[in-house]
């Protein structure tokens, strides 16, 4: 979108229009055109607060996602992810109240984090991929710029967007049942199975499903802040048990949930500006681009989506989805895939969890800010974040899949030309372990399907062109053989 055609200018923001703010204002009021949009200052900062409580468990979900090795064997350090997740979401998060001026939060997309864990990392180096994630982010802000961002939006069947947010939903879902030892890895006959040869074992395990259980329960009641919540009364539970039962360390497949030494200490900025362009020869050209195709579509679909929803609720927008400072939004989220890899913590994308600061009165910028400031503060509590066991966080990781899932309502299951291509986009990412692949098996079908209707006009020359693309990214290997590259 243009920022003509999308930021309609209020009676505060409108510079032309002769009017001025009624005196005794303060400046925070007349920066963030608070009175103008019916807000208040404490409102605001209670907005903030409410949308940090709801989002923070991103700064326990995010290190373990991408707490996995590299090409090489290397491993992040877990105090240097949480002051990337915490470092990253807080500038991305005071960009967007500052300039934005809209209630709307940002942190690692766990989509993102979880392409670059499972699809890049194994091929590349750990700086290599935050350069992706880089790459991806000045992608996307050039898409906003020049306006290809809506087009390319328009261009991609609705079914299909619903379709890649519910494949990416159940692709983390099946990380958490894997992170917390639910699901292991299991025989030729059963490639996956429950626990352990087809067994629950240890107490890390019950505390998951304890932990899973709680946290649905809160959201069947409207218990505001339920995910906090339930990592909070699990991470109990485990410091209990693992304190009463005397455990093995080892048995919570990371480090035990107990605090040694002191609650604040100084932040790790170890991985800030490891970020490496190029020396992918291993990987290939092509394989390049898809992956980065890739995180481009991880972190495209949702933020657009969101931002409208959010500032919907806020009552910003129009029925038409117009709103202040949207295409200031639009790309403050696409910088935050670039701000995300410069401080090593993955891409940022604007959360749904703002609509819970929303729900307090926030309006404005200033409720972003306080939400930001909270994150920055965290920079100092890393060893208070490391006391929750992985299969804890695990948990929220399965609760956000099945958030996620929520899209199925606003599909035709009836219409097997929509139903079909969404099945497979759905089942095939956690099944390969592949956004890319969902994606790609979806538009496959979806053109084929059209075409085979006598309906091929009605996907569009872009559909078509991107079926072409992953036609090639599948048969890459034959075509590869056949012309003797390898």
């Amino acid at each position: 979108m243009t920022q003509s055609s999308v930021e309609p200018k209020t009676s505060a923001e409108d510079a032309g229009s002769g009017s001025r703010p009624p005196a005794g204002r303060s400046w925070l009021d007349r920066y963030f055109h608070i009175s103008d949009r019916g807000s208040t200052i404490p409102r605001e900062v209670r907005g903030g607060i409410t949308t940090f409580m709801a989002m923070c468990y991103i700064l326990l979900l995010n290190p373990l996602i991408l707490g996995g090795k590299d090409v090489n064997g290397d491993i992040l350090s877990q105090p240097g992810l949480i002051t990337a997740t915490a470092l990253a979401a807080a500038v991305t998060t005071l960009l967007m109240g500052f300039f934005g001026k809209v209630p709307l939060a940002l942190a690692a997309g766990l989509s993102v984090s979880g392409v670059l864990s499972t699809q890049v990392a194994p091929f590349t180096t750990w700086p290599q991929a935050m350069g992706m994630c880089v790459i991806y982010g000045a992608i996307i802000c050039l898409l906003v710029v020049t306006g290809l961002r809506e087009l390319i939006m328009n261009a991609i069947p609705i079914a299909l967007k619903h379709a890649i947010t519910m494949g990416i939903g159940t692709f983390i879902a099946l990380i958490g049942l894997v992170k917390a030892g639910f699901v292991h890895m299991g025989s030729v006959d059963a490639p996956v199975a429950l626990g352990i040869n087809g067994q629950l074992s240890g107490w890390p395990v019950l505390i998951f499903a304890i932990t899973l259980l709680l946290i649905f329960m809160l959201q069947a009641r409207n218990i505001p802040g339920a995910i906090l919540i339930g990592i909070a009364v699990g991470t109990v539970i485990a410091v209990i048990v693992n304190a009463v039962g005397d455990l093995d360390p080892k048995v919570w497949s990371g480090r035990p949930p107990e605090l040694n030494g002191s609650a604040v200490s100084t932040p790790d900025f170890g991985l800030f500006g490891q970020v490496e362009f190029g020396g992918w020869d291993k990987v290939g050209a092509m394989t390049v681009g898809m992956i980065v195709f890739t995180l481009v579509l991880a972190g495209f679909f949702d933020a657009m989506a969101t931002i409208i929803g959010v500032g919907t609720e806020a009552k910003l927008a129009d029925e038409r989805g117009r709103m202040p400072g949207l295409s200031k939004a639009l790309f403050i989220d696409g910088a935050g895939g670039a701000i995300g890899g410069i401080a090593g913590g993955s891409g940022q994308t604007v959360f749904i969890e703002s609509a819970t600061g929303v729900g307090e009165g926030a309006r404005t910028g200033l409720s972003a800010t306080v939400t930001g400031l909270f994150f920055a503060a965290c920079l100092f509590f890393t060893p208070l974040t490391q006391i929750v066991p992985s299969q804890v966080a695990s948990a929220a990781l399965v609760v956000i899949g099945a958030m996620m899932m929520q899209n199925a309502k606003h599909v035709d299951w009836s219409d097997r030309a929509v139903a079909i291509p969404v099945f497979l986009t759905v089942v095939i990412m956690p099944f390969t372990y592949s956004i890319t692949a969902g994606v790609g098996a979806g538009v496959i079908a979806y053109t084929a399907i059209k075409a085979a209707q006598g309906k091929w006009r009605e996907p569009g020359a872009f559909m078509w062109a991107l079926t072409a693309v992953f036609v090639i990214y599948f048969a890459l290997n034959p075509i590869e053989h056949m012309l003797g590259v390898k």
